[in-house]
């Protein structure tokens, strides 16, 4: 696994491209490693190749799976941990539809990966699942166009197990490098945002009793 239990460090694995690479990835782990909000890199097939202990913090309460564990495979983990809807809030919606989209577009480009066949197999072996793939994919991305497929920028609801932050939402970040790019990785990171205190949600709902048109006083 990517991270260990009891948040420490990150483990980067082995990568083919030698000794420069993985120096590399070492330091990069260092400085994942000094941020606070939960990072991930991940491969073109979504194995985990670095996690922070903020993104180990975040999944702590999943239980195990012999395939779909968020250290391992963070897209096993979204399409087929049973656990994945204690996390990722509005989960089909808001999760498994757009990675589903990003699955579909990796497979054109990248078809004879051999992760990428795995996960495409589990998926027909699924029967829910295949159709959502099949029909009922394109016709969301028709539906919320293709703005709602990327990661970059999308603000999704999550539900933390550290009540600090507890209901919230997050932004997810792309701070993919150069040199990570080339290595053929992508780094996304969750920007969480702290949760709604009593003061916000009584003006939240003092704005909600104002009609739309007439301004709020605190407007």
């Amino acid at each position: 696994m990517a991270y260990q239990a009891g948040g420490q460090r990150s483990v980067p694995r082995p990568v083919p491209e030698g000794a420069q690479a993985q120096a590399y990835l070492q330091d990069y782990a260092t400085l994942m490693d000094a941020v606070p909000f939960p990072s991930v890199v991940l491969d073109r097939s979504w194995d985990v190749v670095l996690a922070n202990a903020s993104f180990a913090s975040l999944f702590r309460g999943v239980g195990p799976h012999p395939t779909a564990m968020p250290g391992d495979n963070f897209l096993r983990f979204v399409l087929f941990h049973p656990d994945a809807s204690t996390v990722l809030g509005e989960h089909e919606s808001r999760w498994c539809l757009p990675m589903l989209a990003h699955f579909a577009a990796a497979v054109e480009r990248h078809g004879h990966d051999h992760g990428l066949q795995s996960i495409r197999r589990d998926i027909a072996l699924d029967p829910i699942m295949e159709a959502a793939y099949r029909h009922g994919l394109p016709h969301w991305i028709r539906t919320v166009g293709e703005q709602a497929v990327e990661h970059d920028g999308s603000v999704r609801p999550l539900l933390h197990p550290d009540p600090r932050w507890g209901t919230t939402d997050c932004r997810v970040v792309d701070e993919t490098p150069r040199t990570l790019r080339d290595l053929g990785y992508t780094r996304l990171t969750l920007v969480l945002r702290p949760a709604p205190t009593r003061r916000r949600l009584a003006r939240a709902r003092r704005a909600a009793s104002h009609l739309s048109v007439v301004p709020t006083p605190e407007s």
